[in-house]
């Protein structure tokens, strides 16, 4: 069988693959959302004079590897570049580029991505991998990482650490806080930030599970997340079963598309769809004193996470009295104005991107008001409201149309809206207190 023809054969799904000379040595390594489009992507079409292209002539074998998705293609990558040393990969390490996350060696271990050249620029020229672990003879980064693992070219690191965090629950926040942090209130941190687990327990069930999938061991990690699930289940720990089941769930069906950037070529890039893409949420809250001091507060969480840099504030102008619904459609109004084509014209820091959801502090009249805002400019973007009820215990989700796929994800992620509505009224209460000061 010819090299094309086998080519043919390969899957159209995430892996890896590996480039062989006449030797039978690896010469080069490469991932791919697509492992028949990338590879075949080498034979045909133009040349565009990349150093890759130079050494086709040496090759004569591909091995592809498959993986579940583009995260364990990155990770496989990784793994065997650092196993194989392919000299073409080496070749790349010259413009110290690459990216790598690392471990460090702190009570609650943190979690890093680090730039090569920032390694070197910190720990000096000399400063290498060795398999997990930074080389022996580079001892200041040794006292400051216990693990590293890489190099991730190309990685889009933003987007692995957001959907790393999602996946292993590791914290970004410092112990000793007075308060719980926004993601500990979400369920996304196991409490560093108040001490509520400890730092044996901290490494046992976070970041032990995150080192072994790092190394290539996803299926070891859902085995021992199923084993340790079960046995808190039977001592009746429900609340923490439940979390274990839902990272089980994520580990198997991991939505990733949005980790890859130009490091993949073209036709291996998948457009995102709403459950890969990382969906922005917009929350509203509106806060007075009976009737005085009155403003509304917009908060944003982009992928499950605050924005705060987004964050706005309204102080009411042509609402009189208490009327929080007036109220309300006066800040939605006044909101949209900002996500026009007029607004996107002037740019800068006027023009703010329109959400892929709207969430209200309310119950129905202050949902029909939205949508009522929303069809005058002709905008179709879910609404979902959160009625609280007496003393906030309440939590009833309405919906301003009822469609199925809305209503299923909205399920699926009761407790990060919720999360979302209380940051918004707690957004809006801090600076009514302090319009009420002025």
């Amino acid at each position: 069988m010819t090299l094309e023809k086998k080519i043919q054969s390969f899957p159209d799904s995430p892996g890896i693959y590996l480039f062989f000379n006449a030797k039978k040595e690896i010469i080069y390594i490469g991932k791919a959302t697509s492992l028949k489009k990338r590879v075949t992507s080498y034979f045909t079409g133009k040349r565009t004079g990349r150093p890759i292209e130079r050494m086709m002539h040496e090759v004569v074998s591909i091995t592809v590897k498959q993986t579940e998705s583009a995260l364990e293609a990155i990770i496989a990558e990784a793994n065997a570049i650092t196993q194989y040393l392919p000299k073409y990969n080496v070749l790349g390490k010259d413009n110290k580029s690459w990216n790598y996350i690392g471990i460090t060696r702190d009570t609650y271990p943190q979690i890093h991505t680090i730039r090569q050249h920032d390694m070197y620029k910190k720990f000096g020229e000399k400063t290498n991998i060795d398999g997990y672990e930074f080389h022996k003879d580079a001892k200041q980064a040794r006292q400051v990482y216990k693990n590293i693992f890489g190099p991730y070219p190309g990685l889009n690191t933003n987007a692995a650490m957001r959907l790393l965090q999602r996946l292993f629950y590791f914290s970004t926040c410092k112990p000793g806080a007075k308060r719980p942090c926004l993601y500990y209130q979400m369920g996304k941190c196991l409490g560093v930030c108040i001490g509520t687990i400890t730092p044996i327990e901290y490494k046992k069930q976070v970041i032990a599970p995150l080192t072994m999938f790092l190394k290539g061991g996803k299926k070891r990690v859902i085995t021992t997340l199923e084993k340790r699930m079960k046995g808190v289940a039977k001592e009746r720990h429900y609340e923490h079963a439940a979390r274990l089941r839902d990272q089980i769930t994520a580990l198997r069906r991991i939505h990733d598309i949005a980790l890859i950037n130009n490091s993949f070529t073209q036709e291996d890039i998948v457009i995102q769809d709403q459950e890969s893409k990382p969906l922005r949420i917009e929350g509203y809250d509106i806060s007075h004193l009976g009737g005085k001091g009155m403003v509304g507060s917009m908060v944003v969480f982009v992928g499950g996470h605050a924005k705060k840099s987004d964050y706005r504030i309204f102080s009411i102008k042509s609402v009189v009295g208490q009327n929080d619904v007036a109220c309300l459609a006066e800040v939605l109004t006044r909101r949209l104005q900002h996500g026009s084509k007029e607004a996107q014209n002037r740019g800068g820091a006027y023009f703010w991107p329109l959400p892929d959801l709207f969430l209200i502090d309310g119950g129905k009249p202050q949902i029909h008001a939205v949508m009522k805002v929303l069809e005058n400019y002709n905008i179709r973007i879910p609404v979902v409201g959160i009625a609280k009820g007496s003393e906030r215990k309440k939590n009833e989700f309405i919906f301003g149309k009822r469609v199925k796929n809305v209503i299923m994800w909205v399920d699926a992620h009761r407790t990060l809206l919720i999360a979302i509505r209380d940051e918004a009224h707690r957004f809006a209460l801090k600076y009514q207190k302090k319009k009420r000061k002025l």
